[in-house]
């Protein structure tokens, strides 16, 4: 059973979302408050995906996200804020949030992203047929769940591990938004499509010497994007 934590200090908001999850199967832990937030999170290490509100006593669900990916790049990061602004959502992006539900959302979208964000957390779990890859400086082994560059490792977020995947299995091939937003967020994905962008913009600040200036994850115009493997 997956195990989910939900930041949300407005009690009818979060006794909604625990319902619905509950009812889909999920296992719950809540809180309101952003320093139990964490320390819920210290004292369960198997928790799956936080859900996180901005706006909370204690310190914020920026903060709270902040201090997650300091230690743990693994776990699944959802914001839900009313915040509606295209700046909100690219910061929460930026400080290692994976995905971001504007309120007020329905259950079915909210189930919808969860179980999505959950595939992308399971690859870091699961083996595949090829269990490994190596392009240039980079290797990407899907046993150990590690990615390194010249031998070390590069820690990435359940998104970010699968945008490399998939980029490392189509190596050289430009993949245009529409086809990662598809094989990452899933078909059913309906929030905003520039979480492509803005997670190719993480990336390249994790792998890249100079992101303005990519050398590995490329931008092909008016095609998307593509991994440039050797030869």
């Amino acid at each position: 059973m997956s195990k989910v934590l939900i930041l949300e200090d407005e009690e009818s908001i979060r006794s909604f979302i625990v319902i619905n999850l509950k009812r889909n199967g999920f296992e719950v832990l809540e809180t309101g408050d952003g320093n139990e937030a964490l320390r819920l999170l210290q004292s369960t290490p198997d928790i799956d995906i936080a859900l996180l509100d901005v706006m909370v006593p204690g310190i914020d669900g920026f903060e709270v996200c902040r201090r997650i990916r300091e230690t743990n790049e693994r776990i699944g990061i959802i914001f839900l804020t009313a915040k509606v602004q295209e700046q909100d959502k690219v910061y929460a992006l930026s400080v290692g949030a994976d995905d971001h539900v504007s309120k007020p959302f329905s259950p079915t979208e909210l189930i919808a992203r969860l179980q999505s964000l959950l595939r992308r957390v399971n690859v870091q779990r699961a083996g595949a047929a090829k269990v490994s890859f190596q392009s240039g400086p980079f290797t990407l082994d899907l046993i150990s769940k590690q990615f390194k560059k010249n031998g070390q490792s590069v820690e990435l977020t359940p998104t970010e591990f699968s945008l490399v995947q998939f980029f490392l299995e189509k190596e050289n091939t430009p993949l245009s938004r529409d086809v990662l937003l598809d094989h990452v967020w899933g078909k059913e994905y309906m929030g905003d499509p520039k979480i492509v962008d803005v997670n190719i913009r993480r990336l390249r600040q994790k792998i890249e010497s100079n992101p303005s200036e990519p050398e590995y994850l490329q931008t092909v115009w008016g095609h998307g994007y593509k991994w440039k493997g050797q030869g």
